[in-house]
């Protein structure tokens, strides 16, 4: 039994799991379709305005990935899937209309797929997010590894079969077909329902402020952080590929729409192939040797297709490169949603596909650029060193461990017993706990609240400081700022996690024995009247009052 839950495909038993991951097939199938006929209309072109299609399909990525976290934590994931997917279905419907009629310029191409960018920018963050809801936290690597499969199986067909629909018919079938891969997805998630426990965050939080909660969040996040660098220190190199084959395929190999096509497919075929082998790759290479052996493999690809005028060395070049770009890709995806509380999930996994997108769209009209002045075998050169240094790199900034990493929300602080009932937007509030530690302990204590203080950043805190009274050498102050009532309360219970109350916990392990922590929560009393307590001890609501609470946050 858990032989067949650690397999590869053990999320495809899921139902709703296996239904999306069908639908998204077709759809990826006809995306890939859209890009070859895209693609090849603007071939005869400079090698700057072909690449710019991939830099239309990924810079609204950049854009538009944050505010679509933000989305995706606030409302129903659901519907926020819908609304992308209706929207990319007109947006196709146009451009088959546009193509069919001759009326398709190179600009208007180029606008309409930017479009169907900002149209996955929407969707990205919110589809990222529901995969803890599809299957469980122990598969979210097979599942992240099965969406990689997914695009790659897309590639193998998708290309080829848009090659030779464009070769035979023309652009406008390959829109048509990709217009209606949309309805699938759409089917499933007008059939699906959320599971309970399963709903949005507070709604209250305006838009910059959810979007700094999620930056503050990413920031303060180590692990977080470091698979954003393994991500930067790959997608350049990586992206030099996807950009130049549409050139190499033609100027180099000779090839027309059916051949490019032939060779997408290949890197997708070999993808496919890959998966089969990478459970096993990566228990004896672990996360960070797969990153490294990936980066290399590529650099060796690029190296091949930079030296070579011979399609069936190119073709040999490219099937490892599938299983490569498969390997890296669903490990830094798994990486990062390991890493990231159901609160933030969509804004971190929005940082992360900026990074992740927005290396490929700010890289590609460079190598665009890099070929027309130097060449292709210069710029292909150029990519492969560049993941060279990526893998070598891996010894010196590797992924951090995720044992015994808990992100499960934990509500553990009690209500604060306060004498009178701020407002949400009440703030800033400053809170101070004040801890007893023994001689022998304070530099131990020191070092432990360290990770306490990035707990506290991530979940809201503005400013934090740890300070010891100079009177009274035992008696450590710790003060940190929330901008508002409402910031504090959802620390206290949907942001906090179990890693969190283990950091407390270790911490407060050092206090002297029979001590408790006293926490106490101020209010500015220069942004208004100072609440003033009643006849019974409640206060009116007011914006400047302290008051300790006699319980640990």
């Amino acid at each position: 039994m858990k032989q067949a839950r650690d397999s590869a495909w053990a999320p495809l038993a899921a139902r709703v799991f296996r239904a999306l991951w069908i639908a998204q097939l077709v759809s990826n199938t006809g995306s890939w379709m859209q890009t070859v006929g895209a693609q090849w209309l603007l071939v005869g072109h400079d090698a700057a305005l072909v690449t710019l299609v991939q830099t239309a399909s990924s810079l609204p990525v950049v854009l538009l990935a944050l505010p679509s976290g933000v989305l995706a934590d606030r409302h129903d994931r659901r519907k926020v899937l819908l609304a992308a997917q209706f929207a990319m279905l007109a947006v196709s419907a146009a451009l088959t209309v546009l193509a069919f009629r001759g009326a398709l310029s190179p600009g208007l191409l180029l606008g309409l797929t930017f479009l169907l960018g900002c149209g996955t920018a929407l969707m990205g963050p919110a589809w990222q997010a529901i995969q803890p809801d599809l299957v469980e936290r122990e598969q979210l690597g097979q599942a992240a590894a099965l969406g990689a499969v997914n695009m790659n199986l897309a590639r193998a067909v998708g290309p080829a079969l848009g090659g030779a629909v464009v070769a035979a018919a023309g652009a406008g079938w390959v829109f048509a077909f990709n217009a209606l891969s949309y309805l699938g997805i759409s089917g499933v998630l007008l059939l699906w329902r959320r599971p309970a426990g399963h709903e949005p965050a507070a709604r209250g939080e305006g838009l910059f402020a959810a979007v700094q909660a999620g930056r503050r969040y990413v920031w303060h996040a180590p692990g977080v952080r470091r698979v954003l660098l393994r991500t930067v220190l790959f997608i350049p190199g990586g992206a030099a590929l996807w950009s130049l084959l549409p050139l190499v395929a033609s100027r180099s190999l000779g090839l027309g729409s059916g051949g490019y096509g032939l060779l997408l497919g290949v890197v997708g075929a070999g993808a496919v192939g890959g998966a089969f082998a990478l459970p096993v790759i990566r228990r004896r290479l672990g996360a960070n040797g797969t990153l490294a052996a990936g980066a290399a493999v590529f650099a060796v690809t690029l190296v091949v297709l930079a030296t070579t005028r011979l399609p069936w060395l190119a073709v040999a070049a490219l099937l490892p490169a599938g299983p490569a770009w498969i390997g890296v890709l669903s490990t830094l995806n798994a990486a990062v949603q390991q890493r990231l509380p159901g609160w933030v999930r969509g804004r971190g996994l929005a940082i992360y596909l900026v990074v992740f997108q927005g290396g490929q769209a700010l890289t590609a009209p460079v190598w665009g650029a890099l070929a027309d002045a130097l060449g292709l075998t210069v710029s292909l050169l150029t990519g492969a060193g560049l993941l060279v240094a990526g893998a070598l790199s891996v010894r010196r900034w590797p992924l951090h461990s995720v044992d015994g990493l808990d992100p499960s929300p934990s509500d553990h602080w009690p209500v604060p017993p306060l004498v009178f009932e701020p407002g949400p937007a009440d703030g800033p509030v400053l809170v101070s706990v004040t801890y007893r530690v023994a001689r022998e302990n304070w530099g131990a204590f020191s070092d432990r609240m360290r990770q306490v203080a990035r707990s506290r950043r991530r979940t809201g805190a503005l400013t934090w400081g740890l300070y010891q009274d100079g009177a009274d050498p035992d008696r450590f102050v710790e003060n940190y700022l929330v901008a508002s009532w409402s910031e504090h309360l959802a620390q206290h219970h949907s942001r906090l996690t179990a890693n969190d109350r283990r950091f407390e916990e270790r911490a407060r392990a050092l206090l002297v024995a029979g001590t408790a922590p006293e926490v106490t929560h101020a209010f500015d009393a220069t942004a208004g009247s100072v609440a003033v307590a009643g006849e019974h001890g409640a206060g009116h609501r007011a914006r400047g009052s302290t008051r300790p609470s006699g319980r640990p946050a």
